[in-house]
């Protein structure tokens, strides 16, 4: 009886340590399998970073993680040391390295992301949501179409209505500014400039952006007009898209 007990007592310790040793084994597979690789560590982003914040911020946003050598890329970096006073050139999204050249001085963000200007053409800027400018994602080179709404005096013979018409078609865009992360909202704010929101990062965007497109005189009329006394939204009008003509819309029209 005591011999049987015993035999018992062993084999379940056996099957414990047995048990230890193959989680440990487990649990050390992905490190054995990168220290065969030769093993790199690197900065990996954690969470979304919007273009234009501080290395001081970045650094809550990003971990130090080995990867295989081989899949580290040149410009990687493995410290924040040496960053003081520079801002990421573009939003990062979770799981990509750090490269170099994601961080940038102020004044190079500034002159980044521009186009040229056609002839006969001219700039003009102005501010708007995120939600008006297709949810932060226009870039410059893009052409997009601007709506002008007015909440009355679209229309003399109906003075009183709401109107909304898409009033300039494929106007270029030679840049894009968003405000320094954290910064307020104010009628003319200090922007940087910053490519759109990577598409994969499905984060809403967050603070106004400036946008400057090149227009003739007198659309950049109807842009300054419709910023001091109605609203802009902005789409997306690619060169090829379709053209029904003009239109203006009052709330009859919105259900036909």
């Amino acid at each position: 009886m005591k011999s049987r007990l015993l035999a018992g007592v062993v084999a379940v310790l056996l099957a414990i340590v047995g048990a230890v040793i193959v989680v440990s084994y487990a649990q050390g597979a992905d490190q054995r399998a990168v220290s065969g690789l030769d093993p790199v560590g690197v900065l990996v982003v954690t969470k979304a970073v919007p273009a234009g914040s501080s290395a001081e911020t970045l650094k809550a946003a990003v971990a130090l993680q080995q990867l295989p050598g081989t899949a580290v890329a040149k410009t990687a970096l493995n410290t924040l040391d040496g960053s003081g006073g520079k801002v990421t050139s573009a939003d990062l999204v979770p799981g990509e390295q750090l490269l170099a050249e994601r961080l940038v001085s102020p004044e190079e963000l500034k002159s980044s992301g521009s186009v040229p200007v056609p002839a006969g053409l001219q700039e003009i800027s102005f501010q708007l949501e995120p939600q008006r400018v297709v949810g932060g994602r226009v870039t410059p080179g893009d052409h997009v179409g601007i709506f002008i709404s007015m909440p009355s005096g679209g229309i003399e013979a109906k003075s009183d209505k709401e109107t909304v018409q898409l009033s300039i078609h494929k106007a270029l865009v030679t840049a894009v500014q968003r405000a320094p992360e954290g910064a307020a909202a104010k009628p003319a704010p200090s922007a940087t400039d910053a490519p759109a929101p990577d598409p994969r990062d499905v984060n809403l965007p967050t603070g106004s952006l400036m946008v400057t497109v090149a227009v003739n005189d007198i659309n950049a009329g109807k842009i300054v007009f419709a910023a001091e006394y109605a609203s802009i939204w902005l789409s997306r009008e690619p060169l090829d898209a379709q053209d029904s003509g003009p239109r203006i819309m009052i709330r009859p029209d919105v259900y036909k």
